[in-house]
């Protein structure tokens, strides 16, 4: 029966991979033949490149051979790595251009209803003098509303009783309610 201990060891392991993210600035550790190289991809292409131009002036042809192929190993991981990238970067301005082609349209459809809108609301100027607002257009449900109810009929005022000097009024004359 294996421990708990073997198991969390077993999945740290496959924890420490590396995912494939940004390779262009990974850094790797590389075993060539002088050696290990670390760095990243152009830091380990630029230091063999270096050890194959040493190994030439030494006249050491076979450590010139074997340094220029691990360059050129770190030349095609680099060069696959900006392909990603450069191919992830067209796809991103792709999605951008198509947003942009779509924010374009809504406004000219935007401002073709609002064209269309103002020329109704100049015909309705030149035939009633108004023109219709937002704010009017918000508020006409209620004052739909309130057009729909039926107005109460008004009670006539009373006149009012004018003042006059006592010498010229009239004497009273009976109400015409109490005549009858």
């Amino acid at each position: 029966m294996r421990s708990s201990k073997n198991r969390s060891r077993n999945k740290n392991r496959n924890n420490n991979r590396p995912s494939g993210g940004n390779i262009i600035n990974r850094v790797f550790d590389s075993s060539g033949p002088e050696g290990k190289v670390r760095g990243t991809p152009q830091q380990i292409i630029d230091k063999y490149n270096q050890l194959a131009r040493d190994a030439q002036l030494s006249g050491d042809r076979v450590a010139v051979e074997a340094f220029q192929q691990h360059a050129e190993h770190y030349t095609r991981i680099l060069g696959e790595a900006q392909r990603e990238v450069d191919a992830k970067r067209e796809e991103q301005e792709r999605q951008n251009r198509e947003r942009q082609e779509q924010r374009d349209r809504e406004r000219a459809e935007r401002q073709e209803r609002e064209s269309n809108g103002s020329g109704e609301q100049a015909q309705a100027a030149e035939e009633g003098g108004l023109v219709e607002t937002p704010e009017a257009k918000a508020d006409a449900p209620e004052a739909e509303a309130k057009a729909e109810k039926p107005k109460r009929a008004r009670r006539p005022r009373k006149p009012k009783a004018e003042t006059q000097d006592p010498a010229d009024a009239p004497a009273e004359a009976p109400a015409p309610d109490a005549a009858e």
